[in-house]
């Protein structure tokens, strides 16, 4: 993948930054013979930008930061302010796939879910792949949505789930891996080869790693 980045802040936002953002992520192309667009997308603060730059870098990234809308290895990273929510449909729109994110200690992030669901619906293309992740999944002390929640939730809307922590580690890699094998299925996959399944794939890996969870 491209080491090449770039972000917008909120000013830079408004100031139609996003051009140059869209500009940069066109050319980096050329570096593959197929390139995806996939967004994590969720509320404030559920750790989007931390997951990102645990699979990108393999640290955690600890603190307060600015809330963030830009492009990181074609994975773009979205704020979840309301504010910056006309900014995400414009990207999103073109998305392959979504990341959709909550935090397994705030309950409103978890009961937002059906919202960005249905913005998903309305702004996204048909055949978009979808994941839910519970994030911060190390926070076993503080949890307020249970596991079991958030399986429940995506069988409803028919898209795989697991729990991840961005500060350990856990999943994210998996997560991230099975977007990319089916993105890649589809882009490569011959008339009479079987669908990929991303449902069975995760369980055969969480099976094999031994991690399924926090």
């Amino acid at each position: 993948m491209s080491t090449r980045k770039a972000s917008l802040t909120e000013k830079q936002a408004k100031n139609g930054t996003s051009k140059y953002v869209l500009e940069r992520c066109a050319s980096i192309n050329e570096y593959y013979d197929i390139a995806f667009k996939v967004m994590l997308l969720g509320d404030s603060a559920v750790g989007k930008t931390c997951l990102l730059v645990r699979f990108k870098d393999g640290a955690f990234l600890g603190g307060n930061f600015i809330a963030t809308v830009g492009i990181d290895f074609r994975i773009w990273d979205t704020a979840g302010q309301e504010r910056f929510r006309s900014v995400t449909h414009a990207y999103y729109r073109d998305a392959q796939a979504l990341l959709l994110l909550y935090d397994i200690t705030s309950k409103p992030s978890f009961d937002n879910i059906r919202a960005w669901l249905t913005e998903i619906h309305e702004h996204a293309q048909k055949d978009v792949v979808i994941m839910l992740l519970g994030n911060k999944s190390d926070m076993a002390a503080e949890r307020v949505v249970k596991t079991e929640d958030g399986e429940k939730l995506a069988k409803e809307y028919g898209v795989p789930f697991m729990e991840t922590s961005a500060k350990t580690g856990v999943n994210v890699d998996l997560a991230f891996h099975a977007i990319g094998k089916e993105l890649k299925h589809r882009a490569t996959q011959q008339p009479n080869e079987p669908k990929f399944q991303i449902h069975d794939y995760i369980e055969s890996q969480k099976h094999k790693t031994g991690c399924c969870g926090p």
